[in-house]
């Protein structure tokens, strides 16, 4: 999110240059040094904080340190990372939609875990990028770069295939200029390549990822359908060396989303 407001008297007697913070700038830069945490999977150094959050390094220390004292995030060392008070404000979202179809989802997602042994996951599409509702998975699965609410770009998740094979023109369009960003040598970077694949998942049914998220990793998934606006896909990720296409994951993947769109009401 991008947060606009009006450019404050400068400060004359300002080291970095910046302006004389108000209520209004503190408060919007407090969240873009939050934002900045959205992506990351671990602490970060303010030099990084500061470049994703667009601030000048000396503002993001001295929010960093307010945001610190109030509990939101803390330091390790040199670097920061979220708190669990921003895991609770996170638990109190009312989005309804997301949170009736992964209550209703994780029976399928466990038994399908249970049946291929492979990491299940529940995924929705958000602008070109897949966030995470929901993930199962076991002592014995392979890991896997993802977190329930994290997100991946689209393009190179058999989640965010398949449900750009379902989405309107304007989404793919979006996705094929500014949404190839190659997590491996395998990713899709180009355009062409992108639209023939997702005219095949729309002819197959299915979505394949085979290590373009991560090496090592393969994934199957198939769309559920759409609800209320609210479009959602299911995977299945295991080992790419014990991958066989002829195996059944295909087939059990395509049978847990037909059995959650039956029961959460979708429609293709």
């Amino acid at each position: 999110m991008v947060y606009t407001v009006a450019a404050p008297e400068r400060n004359p007697g300002s080291s970095d240059g910046e302006d004389q913070p108000d209520s209004s700038t503190s408060v919007s830069k407090a969240l873009q040094l939050l934002d900045a945490f959205r992506l990351s999977h671990g602490a970060l150094g303010v030099s990084a904080i500061a470049r994703r959050a667009g601030v000048p390094k000396s503002t993001a220390f001295r929010l960093l340190s307010n945001l610190e004292t109030s509990g939101y995030v803390e330091r390790h060392g040199k670097d920061y990372q979220l708190t669990l008070r921003v895991y609770e404000l996170g638990k109190q979202v009312k989005n309804g939609r997301a949170r009736e179809l992964r209550e209703l989802a994780n029976p399928f997602l466990t038994e399908l875990h249970m049946r291929t042994g492979w990491v299940s996951h529940l995924a929705i599409l958000d602008g070109i990028d897949v966030v995470y509702l929901d993930k199962v998975s076991g002592l014995r699965a392979i890991r896997t770069p993802t977190r329930v609410g994290g997100r991946m770009p689209a393009t190179c998740t058999g989640l965010g295939k398949a449900l750009l094979a379902s989405s309107d023109n304007e989404t793919v369009h979006r996705a094929a200029v500014a949404g190839l960003k190659p997590q491996t040598k395998y990713s899709i970077a180009s355009p062409k390549r992108l639209i023939n694949e997702l005219l095949r998942v729309k002819e197959e049914g299915f979505a394949l990822d085979c290590e373009e998220a991560a090496l090592g990793l393969t994934c199957v998934a198939a769309t559920v359908g759409t609800r209320d606006g609210l479009s959602a896909a299911i995977s299945a990720s295991g080992a790419t060396n014990q991958y066989d296409r002829s195996r059944s994951v295909r087939r059990d993947v395509r049978n847990a989303a037909a059995e959650i769109a039956r029961a959460w009401g979708a429609t293709a």
